[in-house]
C-alpha cells in the first residue's frame, strides 16, 4: 500500500510563484466598475465592464509574465 505522505503526485512545494494577476485585475476591475456604476447610476453595467476590463488586463499581464519567464 502507498504511503500518502510520500506520494510524489502531490507536489505541494514546487518552488514556483503561484501569484496570479488575473485575480488582482478582477478584484480591481469589480471595485472600479462598481464605483463608476454608482456614479453613472447603473451599477450592473459598471460591474460588468469592470469585470471585463479586469480579466483582460489581468490575463494580459499574466501572459506577458509567463512569456518572460520562458525566455
Amino acid at each position: 500500500m502507498k504511503d500518502p505522505k510520500n506520494d510524489e503526485s502531490k507536489n505541494h512545494d514546487t518552488g514556483k510563484d503561484e501569484s496570479s494577476f488575473l485575480a488582482i485585475g478582477l478584484s480591481l476591475g469589480i471595485s472600479i466598475g462598481a464605483a463608476l456604476g454608482l456614479v453613472f447610476d447603473n451599477l450592473a453595467i459598471g460591474i460588468a465592464l469592470g469585470i471585463a476590463l479586469g480579466i483582460a488586463v489581468g490575463s494580459s499581464i499574466d501572459a506577458s509574465k509567463s512569456k518572460h519567464k520562458t525566455k
